[in-house]
């Protein structure tokens, strides 16, 4: 058996191994979207909190972490980055649709990268069955990203958590094909 024969066969037999959890992954996923499509704005207000607690609570572990940094420089330097998190994650925390537009450019930029993934991962899967479903979540993430980047600044909360949940529910959907696929190939 060639080398390239051998990759393939390993390749096949850990994606076999994983269909169960790439099946319950893309089920998640999809509930997940459809939620976020029934309620956008309540799924862009969650969004925006995340972030704001994602940044307050990095900030104020910086905050922490800085007092054991020795050198004046790398000291202020750290204190200046841990309070500006701090800052940044309260004004979203305690204003989360106010930081609509910052929040919109990364998920623009995470549709970007989750498309290219995407369709690369579908091509790898290619000839098997399921990766069209793969192929057709990364160009929709792509579609999403161009959508994104053309209506900036002006893109509302309600598109932007309706974007979030066609993400959600497409990538799910391609994960349970390539799940389902994965099982019942031998």
């Amino acid at each position: 058996m060639s080398e390239q024969a051998l990759d393939f066969t390993l390749f096949h037999t850990k994606l076999h191994a994983a269909s169960r959890s790439l099946l319950g992954f893309g089920l998640a996923m999809a509930a997940l979207g459809a939620a976020a499509i029934a309620f956008p704005m309540f799924s862009t207000f969650i969004a925006a909190g995340l972030v704001g607690w994602v940044f307050l609570i990095s900030g104020i572990l910086m905050f922490l972490n800085a007092f054991s940094i020795h050198g004046t420089g790398p000291f202020f330097g750290a204190l200046l980055i841990s309070l500006l998190s701090v800052v940044a994650g309260a004004f979203l925390v305690f204003n989360p649709l106010a930081g609509e537009v910052g929040l919109t450019i990364v998920m623009g930029a995470v549709f970007l990268v989750q498309g290219a993934y995407e369709i690369a991962f579908a091509m790898e899967m290619r000839p098997r069955n399921g990766w069209f479903w793969m192929l057709i979540s990364g160009l929709a993430s792509l579609v999403l990203a161009l959508v994104i980047a053309a209506g900036l600044p002006a893109i509302s909360t309600i598109v932007l958590g309706i974007l979030l949940g066609i993400n959600l529910l497409t990538t799910g959907i391609g994960y349970t094909f390539i799940g389902l696929a994965l099982r019942q190939a031998k």
